[in-house]
């Protein structure tokens, strides 16, 4: 694992790295599938910095989260311990992400940012987003892997680590690469979803298709990771458990919707409304 990489002279984080170049390559496919709905490069670049913004408030505030008892902890100290540690404190306690923090926030941003926009409709938002998840999830794993988080547990076979200074508890474990299954996993989701938007199929709910599939992949992943900043309760993961809730969410709302369809398609032609 390399935490870090030395380019022209400069040491550069791999996981920034990695979410840099994602970032791009994500940019360039919602560009490209973007000119279906005859959106500009500037309409996707806006709709690119309101989902970071909702992707990093939410995947830091659900993080903090995570940590509520480190949190309360630091708040006890409050008039007993100098205000600048205090604050550091607090900042450590919100310095990691959740993925579905990051998730859940992107989609809030940009479901406000679509409702209020003149150009960007809502359906057409979420299906762009839905292609680019996983492909940018895809580069984070792997910037994951190569800094050393989110590591899989002991296995018999695997990679160990010789030195990581900023997570030393990994060092000369042989433990299972479960950040490369993930990127490998969400690679084919997107490649699933890609297809599927070219050829117009699930238009307006592939967002749902991919919480139809990706949860019950990273529910079952879970149970192999090895780090213990995750938060637990009853047993399973937060991620776990926000994934089982947003999976029956689009259960449900996919069964309310073909519900809807049914029922306008059984209306007699002329009553499309429903009014007798």
């Amino acid at each position: 694992m390399y935490p870090q990489i030395e380019i022209f002279g400069r040491t550069i984080g791999s996981y920034g790295l990695c979410s840099v170049i994602g970032l791009i390559v994500c940019v360039s496919v919602a560009t490209w599938l973007a000119k279906k709905y005859r959106y500009a490069f500037d309409d996707v670049i806006l709709m690119t910095l309101v989902i970071c913004g909702g992707l990093l408030v939410g995947g830091h505030l659900l993080y903090g989260i995570t940590q509520i008892r480190a949190l309360r902890d630091v708040l006890s100290t409050v008039g007993r311990a100098p205000a600048r540690e205090i604050f550091g404190e607090i900042v450590n306690c919100f310095g990691g992400m959740v993925f579905y923090g990051g998730f859940l926030g992107g989609v809030i941003a940009l479901r406000v940012y679509s409702d209020r926009s003149k150009i960007l409709s809502r359906p057409h938002a979420m299906d762009l987003y839905a292609a680019m998840t996983p492909l940018f999830h895809t580069f984070g794993r792997i910037g994951c892997f190569l800094g050393g988080c989110c590591y899989g547990k002991e296995w018999h076979w695997g990679f160990s680590v010789s030195e990581n200074p900023f997570n030393p508890s990994i060092v000369g474990v042989v433990r299972l690469p479960i950040q490369l299954i993930e990127a490998g996993c969400n690679l084919l989701v997107f490649s699933l979803i890609l297809f599927l938007f070219l050829k117009n199929k699930f238009a307006g709910k592939l967002i749902y298709l991919y919480l139809l599939i990706y949860p019950p992949i990273r529910f079952l992943l879970e149970f192999y990771r090895g780090d213990e900043i995750r938060g637990m309760f009853l047993g399973l993961s937060t991620s776990q458990w926000i994934g089982a809730g947003l999976f029956l969410f689009a259960v449900g709302t996919l069964a309310g919707k073909r519900r809807k369809e049914t029922e306008s398609r059984s209306l007699p032609a002329g009553n499309k409304s429903g009014e007798p």
